[in-house]
């Protein structure tokens, strides 16, 4: 049996030691640490590596549920696959192991509250991005395709293939402009 930590942060410029260093007195045999969002599991690199080279018995250890998933669906796969493959999950802040039934219920519980929290902070951000557009701040992201050179290649009688090809945009892209 062996024990690996996975840690994680969102942004580049927040820092895992803190997390690692703990994995690493929790006996931790390896750690692997990453610098991408929990809202999914796209793009965690590290945590997939983990995943795959856990064998029976193992266990995968963490500092707290939210570093390991954001969503209940995502932390609900995780441990299935942990499960089918004889390892279980470790938390060390908050004193869970899936090897029992109260560790399981209340790692679904903070699972619930992780998901609860993400949504409340989506929606804090979208008010305060209807705010500021109220307000004439916000303006959003800066369009990547300069329409009018799409128009005018078109009424030259460019092709859309071509047009894609010549500003390295999708088809998609070229029949929106279009179609406005």
């Amino acid at each position: 049996m062996k024990r690996y930590g996975y840690a994680r942060v969102s942004t580049n410029d927040q820092d895992c030691q803190l997390q690692i260093d703990a994995l690493k007195r929790a006996g931790c045999d390896l750690v692997r640490s990453e610098k991408v969002s929990g809202t999914s599991r796209k793009g965690r690199t590290e945590l997939e590596t983990l995943i795959e080279f856990l064998r029976e018995g193992d266990e995968l250890v963490v500092t707290r549920i939210d570093r390991l998933a954001r969503s209940v669906f995502d932390l609900q796969a995780i441990v299935h696959e942990l499960n089918a493959k004889g390892a279980s999950l470790i938390c060390t802040e908050q004193n869970i192991e899936t090897k029992t039934a109260s560790g399981k219920c209340f790692l679904d519980m903070l699972s619930v509250f992780a998901e609860f929290e993400t949504n409340l902070r989506r929606e804090r951000q979208m008010e305060g991005i209807a705010k500021a557009k109220a307000a004439g701040v916000y303006s959003g992201r800066k369009p990547s395709i300069d329409r009018d050179v799409v128009r005018k290649l078109k009424t030259e009688g460019v092709s859309v293939a071509d047009i894609c090809k010549k500003l390295n945009i999708s088809r998609a892209s070229v029949y929106r402009v279009l179609n406005e």
